[in-house]
């Protein structure tokens, strides 16, 4: 019996097999009975095309990897065809009867000239998609769905078929059909949701949906994201009123409409009645001479301008510490990565304790490459990680400012380390025994290895030498620290357990008191444990109570838990069960009795709603809100001379407290060189100016951090890569040394066409193409 599926590699032993070759294998199963292929593709071209099959017998290719051009072209019914990724120009090219299924990116050319078959497209795609189409009415009318938007020039002269364009997290949301669509379209329709820009209605028309057509519409909708596994998306995308229908003129419509040749119109009207001889003949010596069609210089509708670091990364716009996270990396390509692991420094006083381990990487979230299917962000935590090793920074001379900061958490060491590094003293005050705040007395080993914390909090104590521990304030004593230093901050973070007020409260534990007891060896727990509670902190209670002893855990909420990410996995590795919803009635020696009549057995309760400030030596002249201080967009209270920053403002991450430091301190400073307090006003670069195509999308783990540098795109920061340079056909870009070191590229107006290739390409999105100055 023949053998029924098959795998195909599109290289042998790492090297890549021609095109031909690999169709000739393909072929070949196929006359074997083989009727499901997998191909690890290495941009061979016309994968899937001409399977000549029975329909009684369909095939079904699946292709991984990086295919070429060409994927289906020819395509037969009876094959379908499923691309695992991104795919590269003229899919379904003269597709006679093929299914395709594209889960990523399409590029340009899509479905040209196809007159059968369906191509389904699970991102955006490039231009020239779906021209020169053809119906024959014998058969199914060929189709396009595009889950986003679709590039320039979208249905040129399409003749025949149906495209649907959803206008889902579109690369240009503002206008989902791209430059001059349905230019000399003669047959086929369009639905389109989203803002478009115009299409040409010379040759097309907007047309009401009626209702057979919105059945047609919503039923076939609903079997296209199944197919792309995107179902869940059919209620957001079946509102009515959002689509729209283009379709293409009839010839009677167009009858009698005569365009008028611009060389009519230049003889008969405008040199008769204007120019030579004309009103205003005697008063121009313009160049009558015509325009050519390629043009350079003043004539250009668009002109190339390079935006080197204009705009901010997205990373460093997601962090909240600030740091330039695509810096450290352009560091790593160029072999500084002592450098790029220093550099974190001037942002953060714990680069490998918050940055490697602690934060959840919102960096992470907001990278570019995580905006495209299949691609995996930056994986910031192998050079974050390696933060420990740096050595405490050099520090100015001593300006004799003081500042007073009460806290030495993570927030207070953050504002402490900057105002130091500014030249200005900082002095410490906190209620406990060792400096590091939760860090140091409540986070787990689990989370951070103990010898990092150690590191980080002894290269702080060597920069802020003047710290004074178990210091409880009171009202007075807040009260002498502001009249003897010259800016007091607020960093006491949130210390007080929220409990709720159930009968035997008593007989709970709160979360922090419970972290803070296990890491010291003082407290056990027993054999089942019940938390109130399932956040990050909750499931770090969990980690640790089955680190000590529990056999049995249980984390309750009243509502779908919001804990992720490292906490959630590892409080459900050790067997953690997850329970809502759930309302406490009462906590009994048996364990929580819920209002349902549910008792959930325990030996050891523990709280973990969150904590809130212990602000009560605060004085009336600083204004609170719901147990909160209030500050302004500087974190400067009520109190001109006292700021606040952390979770006594709002709750957050660590990094946002380690952030609100880094700008207090600013702020500080400016006030002491008498400066206005200058803000940040640099815009994050639009996702959509970037190519990643450069980079290989199967990287889903970084091996180390100089593969992480080779691949992080440098959003918004030139990477020096040349690409511009050699793309450009008329070579009008060159690469100038600036006396400072640096460089810049600028463009030759005598020699640019315009065409855009520079920004189309550029990984980095520095590239933009604007309208030219207005001539004087």
């Amino acid at each position: 019996m023949a053998k029924r599926v098959q795998r195909i590699d599109g290289h042998d032993d790492g090297v890549r097999i021609e095109s031909r070759i690999l169709e000739e294998r393909i072929q070949r199963a196929v006359r074997e009975g083989v009727r499901k292929i997998e191909v690890d593709a290495m941009g061979q071209h016309g994968i899937g095309g001409r399977l000549w099959i029975s329909k009684e017998e369909p095939i079904h290719v699946t292709i991984t990897g990086s295919p070429g051009q060409r994927i289906g072209s020819k395509g037969f019914p009876g094959t379908t065809i499923e691309v695992m990724g991104s795919i590269s120009d003229d899919v379904g090219w003269l597709n006679a009867g093929a299914e395709i299924i594209v889960h990523g990116n399409a590029s340009n050319g899509a479905c040209n000239a196809m007159a059968q078959g369906k191509v389904f497209v699970a991102g955006n795609t490039g231009s020239r998609c779906m021209t020169m189409t053809k119906t024959n009415p014998r058969f199914d009318p060929p189709e396009l769905w595009v889950l986003g938007s679709v590039g320039d020039y979208f249905a040129e002269f399409m003749a025949g078929g149906t495209a649907v364009v959803c206008g889902h997290e579109a690369q240009n949301p503002k206008n989902v059909l791209g430059y001059r669509p349905c230019v000399g379209m003669v047959g086929g329709r369009i639905f389109v949701r989203g803002p478009i820009d115009g299409f040409s209605q010379a040759d097309s028309t907007l047309e009401p949906i009626d209702d057979e057509t919105w059945a047609w519409l919503t039923e076939n909708l609903e079997s296209y994201l199944k197919k792309i596994k995107r179902v869940r998306l059919l209620k957001r995308l079946t509102k009515r009123e959002e689509w729209q229908l283009i379709r293409a003129k009839t010839p009677f419509e167009k009858k009698g409409k005569v365009r008028r040749s611009i060389t009519d119109f230049r003889a008969n009207v405008w040199d008769a009645e204007l120019g030579r001889g004309g009103m205003i003949g005697d008063l121009t010596d313009l160049d009558r001479s015509p325009i050519p069609l390629v043009v350079h210089g003043d004539l250009r509708r668009k002109v190339p301008v390079w935006e080197n670091r204009k705009y901010m990364a997205p990373c460093q716009s997601s962090c909240p510490t600030g740091i330039p996270v695509q810096k450290r990396w352009q560091l790593v390509r160029d072999g500084l990565v002592d450098e790029a692991v220093d550099l974190a420094l001037a942002y953060t006083p714990f680069p490998a304790t918050v940055c490697g381990y602690l934060c959840p990487n919102l960096c992470m979230e907001g990278c570019t490459r995580s905006t495209q299917q299949g691609m995996a962000a930056v994986d910031i935590t192998k050079l974050g990680r390696e933060g420990y090793k740096s050595a405490a920074p050099e520090l100015p001379e001593l300006s004799g400012k003081r500042v007073a900061v009460i806290g030495g958490g993570p927030g207070g060491i953050s504002i402490a380390w900057q105002i130091r590094m500014k030249g200005h003293e900082a002095v410490v005050y906190d209620m406990a025994e060792t400096l590091g705040g939760k860090i140091a007395s409540a986070i787990p080993n689990t989370r951070v290895p103990k010898e990092v914390v150690k590191a980080e909090i002894d290269r702080a104590a060597k920069v802020l030498p003047h710290v004074h521990l178990q210091q409880e304030l009171k009202t007075k004593e807040f009260e002498e620290l502001r009249d003897e230093y010259d800016y007091v901050v607020l960093a006491i973070g949130a210390q007080k357990p929220r409990m709720i007020p159930v009968p035997g409260h008593e007989r709970i534990i709160p979360a922090l008191t419970f972290l803070k007891g296990a890491k010291k060896g003082e407290l056990k727990s027993g054999k089942k444990v019940v938390i109130i509670g399932a956040g990050n902190v909750g499931c770090d209670v969990a980690t640790v109570a089955a680190s000590v002893g529990a056999e049995d855990i249980t984390l309750i909420d009243i509502q779908e838990p919001a804990s992720f990410g490292k906490e959630r996995k590892e409080a459900e590795a050790v067997g953690a069960r997850f329970k809502w919803p759930c309302f406490t009635k009462e906590v009994t020696e048996d364990g929580v009795m819920l209002q349902s009549g549910e008792l959930l057995e325990a030996d050891t309760v523990i709280m973990s709603i969150g904590d809130q400030p212990d602000i009560d030596f605060l004085p009336d002249t600083i204004a609170l809100d719901r147990g909160h201080v209030v500050v302004n967009d500087d974190y400067q209270t009520t109190d001109s001379r006292v700021f606040a920053i952390g979770d006594i403002v709002r709750p957050g991450l660590l990094t946002h407290a380690i952030g609100h430091g880094r700008r207090a301190a600013e702020v500080i400073d400016d006030l002491f060189n008498n400066r206005r307090p200058q803000t940040d006003t640099c815009d994050m670069i639009d996702y959509t100016r970037m190519t990643l195509e450069y980079f290989d999308p199967r990287v889903i783990e970084f091996s180390d951090m100089n593969q992480c540098g080779a691949e992080c795109s440098s959003c918004g920061s030139c990477r020096d890569c040349y690409i511009c340079d050699t793309v450009c056909p008329q070579s009008a870009i060159s690469r100038n040394e600036l006396p400072d070191g640096g460089y810049e590229r600028v463009v030759d107006p005598d020699k640019c066409i315009a065409c855009g290739f520079c920004a189309n390409s550029c990984p980095c999105g520095i590239w933009d193409m604007k309208n030219p100055a207005p001539m004087e």
